[in-house]
């Protein structure tokens, strides 16, 4: 475990953090679809972002894994980036590999020139709202009725934004 694993969750289960490309499609599809999010991403949309220079992509793998039991993916524009998705497989949440794995994401952000990073997040979603404040991202807006409900109403998105130089 390296010093970022254990300044962020000191008792997190030791991972490593790797690259994503578009081999890894299939499998960032799969954990995508078991986000909980209202549609998930299918594998051709997940290669044509791996695959796209302004886009970020890594993954978390367990142990010995050799298959990513989380990734989070961001695009990148001038010093600016946008989290675009982040999922930790359900048999995995709650060990601190949500908090390894984003920590060492912006750390590669910040080493590759960017100063801002912009994600939203469901108003609700307690566990991401958390680990995103203790990343230090701060609330700058909310996008009324944003997400999509499988009842069909809709539920505010948190705007948040964090500094990293």
């Amino acid at each position: 475990m390296n010093w970022l694993q254990r300044l962020l969750h000191p008792t997190a289960t030791p991972a490593r953090i790797a690259h994503l490309d578009a081999r890894h499609a299939r499998d960032v599809a799969a954990l995508h679809q078991q986000g909980g999010f209202a549609r998930g991403w299918e594998p051709g949309e997940c290669a044509a972002l791996l695959a796209d220079a302004s886009v970020a992509g890594d993954g978390v793998f367990p142990g010995q894994a050799s298959r990513p039991a989380g990734f989070v993916m961001s695009r990148k524009a001038a010093d600016e980036a946008e989290i675009l998705s982040i999922v930790i497989a359900p048999g995995h949440r709650r060990s601190g590999l949500a908090a390894i794995l984003l920590g060492t994401h912006l750390s590669r952000l910040a080493g590759s020139g960017v100063a801002q990073v912009f994600l939203e997040v469901e108003d609700g979603n307690v566990a991401a709202e958390r680990l995103y404040r203790h990343l230090g991202f701060r609330e700058v807006g909310r996008r009324k009725g944003y997400y999509p409900k499988p009842d069909g109403s809709r539920v505010a998105a948190i705007a948040m934004r964090l500094d990293l130089g």
